[in-house]
Formats: C-alpha cells, structure tokens, sequence
C-alpha cells in the first residue's frame, strides 16, 4: 500500500457558515410600554438594539451619540412613520451633564425611563508599549467611566420605573487576554466588575443590571476598524476557522439576547451577569494535535486495553 493511500486524506477546509434567519423568537409586544435610552445608538449594535426594542413593543428609544446628524438620521431609520417613538439627545458619555441631559429627553419626551443600554465604546488594536497614556485614559472614560456616568444620571428614572433594566455591552477581552487590546480588555473588565456592583446594591430597588459579552460581530464598525483592512471575505473565512460555531456573530443576535435581558417574564430574576454571545470564539485555541492522530492514539490504548483481557 502506498503511503498517499495509508494517510489520511486531507479535508478541504470549511468556509464561514451562514447565519440563522431573523426571525425573532419574542412575541412583538413583549416590551410593551417600556421606554428605552441606548448610548451609541446611532450605529452597529446599539442601533440595532433600538431597533429590536420598538418591534417588540417599547413605546419609545432614545438614541445618545456625539454627532447629531448621525442620530437624526437613524431616528428617521428606527420610525419611518414619524410616529414620535425615536428621539435622540447629541452628546459624549465622558461628560456627565450630557448623560443626565440624554435621561431628561427620555423623561420629558415620554413619561419615564425603563432601560438603559451602555453601547457607547472606542477601541483600537496597538501593542501594549505603543499605546499613550492618553489613548489608554480615552478607551477607560468612553466604555467604563461613561457606562457609570450614565447608570448614575439614569438612577432615579430607573427607580422610579419600578422595573428598571440595565445593560452593559462589554466584551470577553479580558476573560483570559486579548493581543494588541490591553486598553479595551481594561475597560471592559471595569464594566464587568461595575454590572455586578450595580445589581447588588440596585436590587432593592427592583433594578436588574446585567451585560452581553459580543464576539466578532459582522458589519460593525468595531469590527471593521480592528480588522486593518482586511477584505470582508477573507475576515469571514478567518473567523470560520477561529471560532467554533464557524461564524461571526450578527448584530440581530446581540439584540435578541437585549430583548430577552429587558423582558419582565423571561429575564426578570437575572441580574448581575454578563450573557457572552461569541460563538464560543473566547474558548477558541488551535488544537495541538491532529482530531485524526488522537482518533489513532485512542484505538491504540483500546486495542491494548482488549489484549490484556
């Protein structure tokens, strides 16, 4: 027999699966009534949870970013029909007085405030020895101090509301350690470590807090910034191979798993923890050795476990 024949036959590698189709698992008024404040609403992700929160049910979002045109326009996006359920408040989660000014538009616009989503974030890939000082303090103030900065300004609403509901989106960087994101994988364990401490002490008040950890989420501007340039499709195949479901995420996947945080019935006894929706691309490693040589090995130890019997 010749030795291509005794060897086993190489596999063409696997391309990126396709995603699930959209179709919510919720029913559409699952959300009903409940009035929604998503710092970087504008885009990616927290455009799309605004998005998630009107079509089951909420009566109102409120979408707070730096640049109004961006926010005028999506509010155009998220309520076609010019029905008054978007609104959005032009301001920077670092600067205090702009958070408690973007919980005032959601109060005065419409009544009250049941949701706060923390989407706000800013990243960017550099070797540890490379990034500022300054570049390290911008990446901390925009995703942990201004996730506190609204959760403070959002306080007295959310107590009020009587079923108050936070969600921070934080990341899995820091689970273990991420290469060229020392900045990122800081702030987003401070952002962690604040989820936990804010439903503890808020509980008593009836206000859940929890978090969703993305992985690499697809049409995302994070995601386009950290992949350097790299073709979409190439991203794609790379991620199949990188992440055990053999996809990126999508930005409907993170919104369902918004939903469901801020529903009363389904959601309503989680509290202080983060949902990591990843693929499972966090516990990703190459294996060391080949699935075949280890399928080998083990016949091996099987074949000398029946000769002793």
């Amino acid at each position: 027999m010749s030795s291509s024949s005794s060897s086993p036959a190489k596999k063409k590698r696997r391309g990126p699966r396709p995603p699930p189709p959209e179709v919510s698992p919720f029913r559409a008024d699952v959300l009903a009534g409940r009035v929604a404040l998503i710092t970087g609403g504008g885009s990616g992700i927290g455009f799309t949870i605004a998005q998630q929160l009107l079509a089951h049910g909420a009566s109102g979002v409120v979408i707070m970013g730096r640049r109004a045109h961006v926010l005028a326009d999506a509010c155009k996006r998220l309520d076609p029909s010019g029905a008054g359920r978007a609104a959005y408040a032009a301001g920077d989660v670092r600067n205090a007085e702009d958070t408690a000014r973007a919980v005032k538009v959601a109060v005065d616009t419409y009544g009250r405030l049941d949701t706060l989503v923390n989407s706000a974030a800013g990243n960017f890939l550099a070797a540890a020895e490379h990034i500022k000082p300054k570049g390290f303090r911008t990446v901390l103030e925009i995703d942990a101090i201004g996730t506190f900065n609204t959760c403070s300004a959002a306080f007295a609403a959310l107590k009020a509301s009587g079923r108050g509901s936070v969600l921070n989106i934080s990341a899995t960087l820091h689970y273990a350690a991420a290469w060229y994101q020392a900045h990122a994988a800081a702030a987003k364990a401070a952002i962690d470590s604040t989820t936990r401490s804010l439903a503890l002490e808020w509980g008593k008040y009836n206000i859940r807090v929890n978090g969703i950890a993305p992985g690499p989420i697809a049409d995302t501007a994070g995601l386009t910034k950290l992949s350097a340039g790299v073709d979409q499709a190439v991203l794609e195949r790379q991620m199949a191979r990188a992440v055990p479901l053999g996809r990126m995420g999508t930005r409907f996947e993170i919104a369902m798993a918004a939903v469901w945080l801020c529903t009363d019935s389904g959601a309503g006894y989680a509290t202080g923890t983060t949902v990591v929706v990843d693929g499972g691309a966090w516990l990703w490693s190459p294996p060391p050795i080949p699935r075949h040589a280890v399928a080998a090995m083990a016949r091996a130890v099987e074949a000398k476990s029946r000769a002793k019997l």
